[in-house]
C-alpha cells in the first residue's frame, strides 16, 4: 500500500495539486499560526463530485541530542558507543539507596553555548523535576529533567533549503526553537525474539542529553529535514554534540498534523526515533499523505505514537495516546536551582570554575556554519550550492581548505575534483571523510601535477582512482609506473591525430560537411588511444589544423 501511495504523492507533485502557499497568522491562540504550510487539493483524489477541498500540514519536532561529555550528567560513569553492555554503570545509574546526582559543569556549558547560537535567551535560574515513569531500562522509576523552568527558551533557527530544480536557488527559512532542556538518557532495551526475552544495557541510562523542542513552523519533510541538517552542524561546530544520527547521538520525534486552512489544528501523530534526516523527511511526507487520506474517505486521526518502517516506506502504530499518561512532575529534591552569571551579576572574588558566566561562553563560541559560508564564499569565490555540499559531509570543509592550501591549483577549480570525484569516491566505499585514504596532502599533489601540465585531467581520474586501492603510492610514482605523463610533443600528438582520422573516415566527412559536434568525438577518439595523455585543447588545436 505504501508504493502506490507515495507515486500518487510524487504525481501530485508534478501535476501540481500540492503547492506551497502563506496563510494567514491568527493571533487568538486557537488558529493555526503557521506562515507556510503544504496545501494539498484534493480535487482528483477522491471519489465524492465537485468537491474542492485544500489541506494545510503542520510540523513540530522533538529533538534530543547527546551531549559531548566524558561523564554522564549525574554521574562520574565514562561516556562511550559500542562498549561491552552495563560495563559503564555507577551505582547511581541503577539507582542504589544512598547515591546522590552531581550536576556535570560541561553538560551545562553545552546546554548554554547551544541555546546562545539557536538565538534563544538563557535562564540565570532552572529549575530540575522528576519525571515519573515506569520501565525497564529506567531504574530509579522517574527521569531528572527540566520541566518548569528550562535552561534555555524563546529562540529560533535558520535553516536553508532548495527552492527550485536549479540547485543555486537556495531559500532562507526560520523555526522557532520553544525551549531546551537537560535531562537525562534512559537505558536500552534489546529485545530478543528467538529467546523470547527482553535485556536491558544501562550504559545509556544517564547520559547528558539537550531535548530541543521547536515550535510547529514546518510543513513538509524537506523543511524538517533541512532544520535538522542545519541544527547538526551547529552543534558539530560548537563542539556540544556530536550529533551522529546513525550512533544515536540525535534522535528526532515529528508532531504532524493536517487541517484546513483557516481552521483548528487536526490531531497530531508523533512519529518517534527517526535516526536519519532523509527517512524523517519520507516519514513526514507519508504521515500528511495518510492523514489526508484518512480524513478524504471519511476516517479519524488518531493522537498516537507511531513508528517509521524505513523497508515499507511507511509509518506503523505503536501506542495509543488517547489517554494522558500523568508523569506526576515533582521538584529534584537532592538538586538545588542552577543559577548561572553574566558579567553584571557575577559576584566579586569569585572562583570562575565555581560559576558559569553565560558571557564568557558567549565570547568563545566558534563561527556558526552560517558565518562559515560566508566566509568561503568570499575567500574561495564558490557558489552558494557548493558550501552546501561540503557542509553536509563531516569534515569535508576542512578537507577542502586543506587542499587549496596545498595546491596552486585554482580553488574554484579544486571544488570540482572534491565534489565531483572525491565525494564519488567517499559513498562508492562507504566511508567518511577522516577514513579516506587520499588524504588533503596526496590530493594537493596529484592537483599540482595537472596545474604544472605534467598529466592530463582524465589521467588524473586514473591516478585517482589507483591512489583509493590504499596501496600508499604517491600520484607521482603512480603516473611514473602507469607511463600517464602528458604528451608534450606536437609532432607526436598530430601522427596520432592523424592514425585517429584515417580510421574514423566517416566522422571526419561529417565534420568537413559542417557537423563540428563530431569533433568532440574525434577527440574523445584520441584521448582513448592515448589513454587520457593527451591534452584536450592540444588536440582540438591539432584537430581544427588537419580539418582545414
Amino acid at each position: 500500500m505504501a508504493a502506490p501511495m507515495m507515486r500518487r504523492y510524487r504525481a501530485w507533485l508534478r501535476a501540481g495539486k500540492v503547492s506551497f502557499a502563506n496563510e494567514p497568522v491568527f493571533g487568538d491562540g486557537k488558529r493555526p499560526v503557521s506562515t507556510s504550510v503544504l496545501c494539498w487539493n484534493s480535487k482528483g483524489i477522491t471519489t465524492k463530485e465537485n468537491r474542492d477541498v485544500s489541506w494545510a500540514a503542520v510540523v513540530g519536532l522533538e529533538i534530543h541530542a547527546q551531549i559531548s561529555s566524558n561523564s554522564k550528567l549525574f554521574s562520574g560513569s565514562q561516556v562511550q558507543f559500542a562498549a561491552p553492555p552495563n560495563s559503564l554503570v555507577s551505582f547511581l545509574d541503577v539507582s542504589l539507596p544512598g547515591t546522590l546526582p552531581v550536576l556535570n559543569r560541561r553538560c551545562v556549558e553545552a546546554a548554554v553555548s547551544t541555546g546562545l547560537a539557536l538565538n534563544c535567551t538563557i535562564n540565570k535560574k532552572s529549575l530540575f523535576d522528576r519525571k515519573h515513569y515506569f520501565y525497564a531500562d529506567l531504574p530509579a522509576g522517574y527521569q531528572i529533567t527540566q520541566h518548569r523552568i528550562p535552561i534555555a527558551v524563546n529562540g529560533c533557527l535558520q535553516y536553508f533549503m532548495q527552492a527550485g530544480k536549479r540547485p543555486n536557488e537556495i531559500v532562507s527559512k526560520t523555526v522557532r526553537i520553544k525551549q531546551i532542556q537537560l535531562e537525562q538518557d534512559s537505558g536500552k532495551s534489546l529485545h530478543d525474539d528467538f529467546r523470547n526475552q527482553t535485556l536491558v544495557d544501562l550504559n545509556r541510562a544517564g547520559i547528558g542529553l539537550m531535548e530541543l523542542v521547536m515550535e510547529p513552523d514546518m510543513c513538509c519533510g524537506e523543511e524538517a529535514a533541512a532544520a535538522v541538517r542545519e541544527l547538526q552542524l551547529i552543534l558539530q561546530a560548537l563542539g556540544s554534540s556530536q550529533a551522529n544520527m546513525a550512533e544515536g547521538q540525535l534522535r528526532v520525534d515529528a508532531n504532524v498534523s493536517v487541517h484546513h486552512p483557516g481552521q483548528l489544528y487536526g490531531v497530531r501523530t508523533e512519529v518517534k526515533n527517526i535516526n536519519s534526516a532523509r527517512f524523517l523527511a519520507k516519514a513526514i511526507d507519508y504521515e500528511i499523505h495518510r492523514q489526508i487520506e484518512e480524513l478524504e474517505n471519511g476516517g479519524t486521526i488518531l493522537n498516537e505514537t507511531r513508528a517509521f518502517d524505513y523497508k515499507l516506506g511507511r509509518t506503523v502504530p505503536m501506542r495509543d495516546k488517547e489517554g494522558k499518561q500523568d508523569y506526576r512532575f515533582m521538584p529534584e529534591p537532592n538538586l538545588p536551582p542552577l543559577v548561572l552569571y553574566d558579567a553584571k551579576s557575577l559576584p566579586a572574588h569569585i572562583n570562575d570554575q565555581q560559576v558559569i558566566n553565560i558571557d564568557w561562553i558567549r565570547e568563545t563560541l566558534p563561527d556558526l556554519p552560517s558565518v562559515k559560508r560566508a566566509k568561503f564564499v568570499e575567500r574561495y569565490g564558490l557558489q552558494t550550492q557548493h558550501i552546501f555540499v561540503l557542509q553536509n559531509e563531516d569534515g569535508l570543509m576542512d578537507f577542502f581548505e586543506r587542499v587549496v592550501n596545498a595546491t596552486e591549483m585554482n580553488p574554484q577549480k579544486v571544488i570540482g575534483w572534491v565534489i565531483n570525484n572525491f565525494i564519488s569516491y567517499l559513498k562508492l566505499y562507504n566511508i567518511t571523510v577522516k577514513e579516506s585514504p587520499v588524504t588533503p596532502v596526496l590530493l594537493a599533489e596529484l592537483l599540482d601535477l595537472i596545474a604544472s601540465r605534467k598529466i592530463s585531467s582524465s589521467a588524473a581520474k586514473q591516478v585517482l582512482e589507483e591512489m583509493w586501492k590504499k596501496e600508499g603510492k604517491s600520484p607521482a610514482l603512480i603516473v611514473k609506473e602507469k607511463k600517464l605523463n602528458l604528451i608534450l610533443d606536437w609532432n607526436e600528438l598530430e601522427g596520432i591525430c592523424q592514425t585517429v582520422m584515417r580510421d574514423h573516415q566517416k566522422e571526419v566527412a561529417e565534420i568537413k560537411s559542417g557537423n563540428l559536434k563530431v569533433l568532440n568525438s574525434i577527440i574523445g577518439h584520441v584521448q582513448r588511444t592515448t589513454r587520457g595523455r593527451s591534452d584536450p585543447v592540444t588536440v582540438k588545436q591539432i584537430l581544427e589544423k588537419l580539418l582545414s
